[in-house]
């Protein structure tokens, strides 16, 4: 996934990708139309529905491929890879299991250190991380 994590500083363009690479090639909606045997009327609307966010992917593939193209599509985390997306929801997780008894001790006057608390997130997101539970993505 480290090898997606570049595409995700790509910007797309504010026409859609079919208009601006139809326009970079100098193609016109009346050519592509002919390649994929529609009209010129429905390329506009293909154009439309990418730059409106409501395209099928089934759609942008039959495009790509009339342009000489291939599409490509993934799923890239915020986090980079999906080690460091697990590892923070683990330590969220962690953080919120421990706080909770962390507050119950307080107020039984058995409050533990800042560093026990640390060192206490730390053991139990390793914890989770282990045993991957389904409540790591609630």
């Amino acid at each position: 996934m480290l090898s997606f994590v570049p595409v995700k500083q790509v910007a797309i363009p504010p026409t859609g990708w079919i208009k601006a690479i139809r326009n970079a090639l100098g193609m016109s909606m009346q050519q592509l139309g002919n390649k994929l045997s529609i009209t010129k009327q429905s390329i506009q609307e293909i154009e439309k529905r990418e730059k409106d966010g409501s395209i099928t992917l089934k759609s942008l593939k039959h495009v790509a491929k009339a342009m000489d193209m291939q599409l490509v599509y993934g799923l890239v985390p915020n986090d980079g890879t999906l080690d460091a997306l697990i590892d923070r929801k683990a330590k969220d997780l962690a953080r919120k299991i421990v706080m909770r008894t962390s507050n119950t001790m307080k107020l039984e006057n058995q409050q533990n250190s800042n560093q026990r608390i640390v060192k206490a997130i730390q053991e139990r997101a390793n914890a989770i991380k282990n045993e991957m539970p389904k409540i790591l993505w609630d």
